[in-house]
């Protein structure tokens, strides 16, 4: 038997997921699109009669964006959302704004879905020749952080993102399901899948498989230890999360020119 409930939840579609880029620490908003996703989550869960305790997010807009339709769509506006940067997406380094089905073309795709997907490979560092790296390193946002602007990541990979995730989780998301409160984290696909593999004890291997598509939450049901007592749930309509996770692999893949 279960003792705590935990929901993952990939934001709803991004303006750059839509243009098939890598997004990372970029700002970007929701598209049209990753609102009606948000707001259809937020519909599912309430029709389900999910309630929320607390909600955490990142500080990237997409993300506490995602949180906000959500909670508006449930009526529960009033329930608390905590903000962290160690919840922000993975940061893809150099990659940052680069089209995938374009480097797909021009690196190969085995290449970029090892970028994309592995769990120990960093991709090529930002710096400050990179056309993002003064927009995000710029950010007011990230002087609120609990690590100096000059301490944090230039590149991650997999790996590097469960690293800077672990101790935010253990302190301040662990407290809060183990006094039996139900918890969403808004958050990311890198994020939500680093998490995921430590939660599952995903093998460095499998987890290059694991792909969670946008606005979809994941039900994780846990025993007293937090390991999961049943396979993950992603709900909602089973054929149409098929066809969005699809859509997500296709994403590395190389588009033929016409």
């Amino acid at each position: 038997m279960s003792n705590y409930k935990l929901f993952l939840l990939r934001h709803g579609e991004g303006t750059w997921n839509k243009e098939n880029r890598f997004c990372s620490w970029v700002d970007q908003k929701l598209s049209e699109n990753g609102v009606k996703e948000a707001q259809d989550c937020g519909k599912l869960l309430k029709e389900q009669g999910y309630e929320f305790d607390i909600v955490f997010t990142s500080i990237l807009s997409r993300s506490t964006q995602t949180a906000w339709l959500v909670l508006e769509a449930m009526g529960q506006e009033w329930v608390p959302v905590v903000k962290s940067w160690r919840l922000n997406e993975r940061h893809y380094g150099a990659l940052i704004g680069l089209n995938r089905a374009e480097m797909a073309l021009q690196h190969g795709e085995e290449k970029v879905k090892l970028w994309r997907r592995s769990y120990d490979i960093t991709p090529p560092p930002i710096d400050e020749s990179h056309p993002y790296f003064l927009e995000i390193y710029n950010d007011r946002r990230y002087t609120t952080c609990d690590v100096p602007k000059e301490k944090l990541p230039r590149a991650e990979s997999l790996k590097e993102v469960l690293d800077r995730l672990l101790p935010y989780w253990d302190s301040t998301v662990v407290p809060e399901i183990k006094k039996g409160r139900t918890v969403l984290i808004s958050a990311h696909g890198n994020s939500c899948r680093a998490l995921l593999k430590h939660l599952e004890g995903i093998s460095d291997e499998d987890i290059a498989s694991v792909t969670l598509p946008t606005g979809i939450p994941v039900l994780l049901e846990l025993d007293e230890n937090l390991r999961p007592v049943k396979p993950r749930q992603l709900l909602g309509d089973q054929a149409k999360i098929q066809a969005a996770i699809k859509k997500v692999e296709d994403q590395g893949k190389a588009k033929p020119s016409t």
